[in-house]
C-alpha cells in the first residue's frame, strides 16, 4: 500500500505568487495567484502542491470544500510526516 495522507488547508487566492505561507496548527496556509473564480483557485493549489511535493498531478486531490478558502487535500505518494518536512523548506 502506497502512502498517503490527507491535509487541511486555508487558501488565500490573488496573491503576488504562489507560495507556501507555513503551518497554523494542522491547517497549512497556502497563497495562489489564481482567482477564486470557476475553481481556477482549486486548481492552481493542487498544481502549487503536485509541484512542490514532487508528486503527479494526479498525486493531489480536492476532496471537500471546493468553494471555501479552507479545504482538505488527499496526498497520494507521501506520509504526512515526509509531506511536512518537503513544505518546511
Amino acid at each position: 500500500m502506497s502512502a498517503s495522507c490527507r491535509l487541511d488547508i486555508k487558501v488565500t487566492p490573488n496573491a503576488s505568487r504562489d507560495q507556501v505561507v507555513g503551518w497554523n496548527g494542522d491547517i497549512l496556509r497556502i497563497k495562489v495567484r489564481s482567482p477564486a473564480l470557476d475553481g481556477r483557485a482549486n486548481e492552481a493549489v493542487c498544481e502549487f502542491l503536485s509541484e512542490t511535493l514532487g508528486l503527479p498531478r494526479s498525486g493531489v486531490a480536492l476532496l471537500r470544500v471546493a468553494t471555501s478558502r479552507q479545504k482538505v487535500i488527499q496526498i497520494s505518494g507521501l506520509d504526512g510526516p515526509a509531506v511536512r518536512a518537503k513544505l518546511a523548506g
